[in-house]
């Protein structure tokens, strides 16, 4: 059997981790088997995602293409091999992988700009720390969710970020803790693009900066360390909880700390770490 090997990078943002390639020809596109078995954390490289470099307009993806010639576009994809629109923790990721593979430079204090499918957006670094423009947000009705390790199905506000979202409030961290998130929490009525749902426990506000922890179970993944879109959200609905009470919001997941902020714009940003971690090839039988 003749096998492909595909060069790859393995980086993660608070535990959200990734498995990335480049196509600056655009002609590798990511197929959904290809996506399982390279996110696959027994029999492949392991990842929540794949993420494939490619400049717009060769992507192959209207949504992707539809961007200034000279972006980089993001296209991401979910470990079950569904397309995704994008992913907060991606995008830093996205591009911390562009300037450790010589594709494009960011100065500290510079911006660049990454086409998703949830249109372009615009990362700045600050030092070794990378932030995201996620633009504005809406926040929407409400839906009961019912989760494996809850008494009773409690109420989530529906909250979009460029991904869809419902962010539910607990009483404690032993709620928190107690949660079984293996399956994926129940929605009703159910979300017709289905949903990531993050369960969050408000913390104390304080000199305008807000604090919660946050657990989550993304849609096509299941539990992950961390979702930056997730952490946008869940700090946005608390946000709304308190009255606008902060305008920045420190988000404790399993895998680190996140920062949420609120500009005059109303659009949401997220700061946090990027990180490639490794660097090889992976086999795969030749198409």
């Amino acid at each position: 059997m003749t096998m492909h090997a595909t060069g790859f990078a393995k980086g993660h943002g608070t535990g959200n981790d990734f498995v990335l390639v480049a196509d600056p020809a655009g002609d590798r596109p990511l197929l959904p088997g290809e996506v399982r078995a390279l996110a696959d954390r027994r029999f492949g490289v392991g990842g929540d995602g794949v993420i494939r470099a490619v400049p717009a307009g060769r992507a192959g993806d209207a949504a992707l293409d539809d961007a200034p010639a000279g972006t980089w576009a993001m296209d991401y994809w979910n470990a079950d091999g569904s397309a995704s629109e994008m992913c907060g923790n991606g995008v830093r990721v996205f591009v911390r992988f562009l300037l450790e593979q010589g594709l494009a430079e960011l100065p500290d204090g510079g911006s660049i700009d990454v086409a998703t499918r949830a249109g372009v957006k615009r990362v700045v670094r600050h030092g070794d720390l990378l932030a995201v423009d996620l633009g504005p947000f809406a926040l929407g009705g409400t839906r009961l969710v019912a989760a494996d390790g809850l008494d009773v199905a409690r109420p989530g506000l529906d909250v979009s970020t460029g991904n869809p979202h419902v962010v539910v409030a607990l009483a404690d961290e032993a709620e928190l803790e107690a949660l079984d998130l293996h399956r994926a929490p129940s929605l009703d009525p159910v979300a017709e693009h289905g949903a990531n749902v993050e369960f969050v426990v408000p913390g104390v506000i304080a000199d305008g900066i807000g604090s919660i922890r946050m657990r989550v179970h993304e849609r096509g993944v299941g539990e992950t360390l961390s979702c930056g879109t997730g952490a946008v959200a869940a700090a946005l609905a608390t946000r709304h909880w308190s009255g606008e009470a902060a305008d920045r919001w420190i988000v404790d997941v399993p895998g680190g700390r996140l920062e949420v902020d609120v500009d005059a714009r109303g659009h949401a940003w997220l700061t946090g770490p990027a990180e490639i971690v490794f660097r090889g090839e992976a086999l795969s039988p030749a198409p």
